[in-house]
């Protein structure tokens, strides 16, 4: 399969462009568009034919349920069912943006959109492109990221071509995102609701709306949500997460590594050691900053074939635990250091 990339202003999307997009969509084809998370590969939510081709597509396990996005409250009452006050008033509150809310499933919506359970996960995504793609298409779109199972998530158009170009149909291509990891997920079928995924809407928020929320804590729980379970967000090479740790701990562990071969540091610490097979990279020590940055870096390190990729954590404060949850499930190996 061609696919075919448009190039878009994210601002003005041109309406022929977006006009082609949402024909592939009714047509049962795939198309990946930006929204302000991460990128993402859409099809008609309600057809199982176009949700099977997702799955292929990305070498998605079929028990891991997908994201369904709308552009409006009208397209939300074909997707869910018996929406709660409460949920009523996170919509009001949080949407558009970073917010997926679990609720109940219509009939409508394919069965493999939420690996079968009752429930699906439903966010109206806050990105010009991605509304107009919606609306355009006059169908919920689900769309999980448009990328291989398990790497990194694409933050950019480049991403998404290199992981499944030639098996869609088409890539609209409107920069870089803005946010960079994926939103929030919350349950709203069980009482107290339930954060199944940490996101950039935060716990903070979300209980200053609700009162009481939870973690999820069980197996259970987290299967009604997507980015879970199975591994994910990792690039080819070994990712060593470090915790806490001084920057002496951080030096001696990569001339421990770099006995090995060549090594990456993605980090908010200035590390005093020269190497010519270490590839330094220096964040600001914020979660925005880590948060719009680390895929894209992980993708980048990784593409010099490297034996092993270290990462300096962040404060899990805020929107630090959504950063530190996606840098947990990369890694394969975790280390508390001395901090």
């Amino acid at each position: 399969m061609e696919t075919l990339t448009l190039q878009l202003d994210p601002e003005r999307p041109q309406e022929d462009a977006i006009e082609w997009a949402a024909s592939i969509i009714r047509g049962g084809g795939l198309v990946a568009f930006p929204t302000e998370t991460v990128y993402g590969l859409g099809a008609d939510a309600t057809r199982e034919s176009a949700i099977q081709k997702i799955f292929k597509a990305k070498d998605r396990p079929a028990d891991n349920p997908l994201i369904v996005h709308v552009s409006d409250r009208e397209m939300l009452s074909l997707v869910a069912r018996n929406i709660s006050r409460e949920a009523e008033v996170l919509i009001e509150r949080f949407w558009p943006g970073p917010l997926t809310l679990v609720l109940e499933r219509k009939a409508e919506i394919a069965r493999s959109v939420s690996a079968g359970l009752p429930t699906v996960a439903v966010r109206m995504p806050k990105n010009k492109v991605a509304l107009e793609l919606i609306r355009r298409s006059r169908v919920p779109i689900a769309a999980p990221s448009a990328n291989r199972s398990g790497r990194p998530s694409p933050t950019s158009a480049a991403h998404v071509a290199r992981d499944i170009g030639g098996r869609i149909d088409m890539i609209l291509d409107a920069g870089r995102t803005t946010i960079g990891i994926e939103s929030t997920v919350l349950d709203m079928t069980v009482s107290p609701p339930v954060i199944l995924r940490p996101g950039w809407i935060t716990r903070e928020m979300l209980a200053g709306v609700l009162g009481k929320v939870e973690n999820a804590a069980s197996e259970e729980e987290l299967r009604r949500s997507p980015g879970t379970r199975h591994r994910h967000y990792s690039p080819r090479a070994r990712v060593v997460l470090i915790e806490r740790a001084s920057p002496q701990f951080i030096a001696g562990l990569l001339a421990r590594f770099l006995e090995s071969g060549p090594v990456g540091l993605i980090s908010h610490t200035v590390v005093d050691i020269e190497n010519p097979d270490l590839e330094k990279i220096v964040l600001e020590e914020t979660a925005a900053a880590y948060a719009r940055s680390i895929y894209s870096r992980l993708r980048e390190l990784d593409e010099k074939n490297l034996s092993v990729i270290v990462v300096e954590g962040i404060d899990e404060r805020g929107e630090g635990a959504a950063v530190m949850d996606r840098l947990r499930r990369a890694a394969s190996e975790i280390i508390e250091g001395d901090g």
